[in-house]
């Protein structure tokens, strides 16, 4: 069957999608879907990090198993993201017989769908079909982004900070000169908070130029739709208090894919060097005689918390900030974090990674000094769809986070700062 595909827009906001596969392409397809509000269904016997960290937080239902056709029942749309063509074609018949429309990430032409590329520009979407070549999409699609951006005033990927076209970006400090031109390179780039907009034009170009991205949990999913089908996707997704790959793995990773010859951006969110273990990373590359350029990234430690309305500094309020680490409890020999000093600060406390311990957090800041009365407020999943935000007290915040079922990841801001912009 031939024919030109018919461009339209699917309103599936509370409508069941069907996803079939847990690896690599449906951990890059499911985040659009969330994004459109799909009831997203996903039918596969085992997931990638990233996709089970979507599983436990409620924003998709996952039946650990192989496909069914019953589980089409009631669906709108199915999206095949399997590699063993025997299975696809199961469920891609299974679609026709309902008259579903079928994405196959196996077979185009076997499709009844196919999913464009995609640019999003504030309220504005705009999805390229390229006649089947997915490259050829992909660069209308980057072209028609940088018009959009330069009609708004925009800096482009032309135009970003870094080194011109056909120069070299300069290596990050610490990095061997040794005058060779080097056979891949590798860019630690910060995504932002959370928000797909908010990571910076120079890290856009470089995720475009990308052969290989290695991604962790928290970077924008919906940046991750927008990659090239022939890159390489790597979940490194770091799950709190759960599954991880050893950041010895991610390392290795790094180097073998830049030796190989390939272009590879390892994603992070946030800042790369703000809790990211970038240094890490960079150092490994390094000895290894990695090239690497480092792209900072828009910190949630600020952002988030400026999202909904709290500014970490205010004139007459909060003339410093301190950021830190709440991954290790307040009374372990592993903690670096001096509380009873950060109790007598009279500044504001941003605290990341520290939900699971707030209690005794909380309880240490209160025993050194820090009032019980002092403003609090938690942010769960800042400038995202799923933001939430709790206002409390340092003495209250624990209990307050616990009946309202927050989860991470979440900022925690403690200070007067809370509530400088109430009016």
């Amino acid at each position: 069957m031939s024919g030109s595909p018919y461009p339209l827009g699917l309103r599936l906001a509370g409508r069941r999608v069907v996803v079939v596969g847990g690896g690599a392409v449906a951990t890059r397809r499911v985040p659009a879907l969330l994004d459109a509000g799909a009831d997203v269904l996903l039918v596969a016997p085992e997931l990638t990090p990233a996709l089970r960290a979507h599983v436990e937080a409620g924003r998709l239902r996952w039946e650990p198993r192989r496909f069914v056709p019953d589980d089409l029942d009631g669906a709108w749309l199915v999206q095949v993201a399997v590699d063993d063509r025997v299975a696809a074609a199961a469920a891609s018949a299974a679609a026709a017989e309902r008259r579903i429309f079928c994405v196959r990430a196996d077979d185009r032409a076997a499709a009844t769908a196919w999913t464009p590329a995609v640019t999003r520009h504030g309220p504005v979407t705009v999805a390229v079909l390229g006649g089947g070549d997915p490259r050829r999409a992909m660069s209308v699609r980057d072209a028609v982004r940088e018009l959009l951006a330069a009609r708004a005033g925009e800096p482009t990927a032309a135009g970003a900070a870094g080194a011109p076209p056909g120069r070299p970006s300069v290596p990050a400090p610490g990095l061997p000169d040794t005058g060779a031109t080097p056979v891949g390179r590798v860019a630690l780039v910060g995504a932002g908070p959370g928000d797909p907009e908010l990571i910076t034009v120079r890290g856009w170009r470089l995720l475009t130029e990308a052969e290989v991205v290695v991604a962790d949990r928290l970077v924008p999913g919906l940046l991750l739709d927008e990659l090239r089908p022939d890159v390489e996707l790597v979940d490194a997704s770091k799950i709190p208090y759960g599954p991880s790959r050893a950041q010895e793995e991610i390392n290795r990773i790094l180097v073998d894919r830049a030796r190989a010859g390939k272009v590879v951006v390892r994603l992070k969110g946030g800042d790369p060097y703000v809790f990211g273990r970038g240094g890490e990373e960079l150092l490994a590359c390094a000895e290894a005689g990695v090239p690497v350029t480092v792209v900072p990234g828009v910190t949630s430690a600020i952002s988030v918390p400026a999202a909904v309305g709290v500014p970490v500094t205010h004139r007459a309020v909060a003339h410093e900030f301190t950021v830190v680490s709440g991954h290790v409890a307040p009374d372990s020999p592993a903690s670096l974090v001096r509380w009873e000093s950060l109790a007598g600060l009279r500044g504001t406390l941003v605290i990341l990674m520290g939900l699971k311990n707030l209690a005794a957090i909380s309880a240490t800041l209160v025993a050194h000094g820090k009032p019980a009365e002092t403003p609090a407020a938690v942010i769960q999943e800042g400038t995202t769809t799923a933001q939430r935000t709790l206002r409390s007290t340092l003495g209250t915040v624990a209990a307050d986070v616990a009946t309202a079922g927050l989860r991470p990841p979440a900022i925690v801001v403690i200070g007067d700062v809370v509530g400088a912009l109430d009016t």
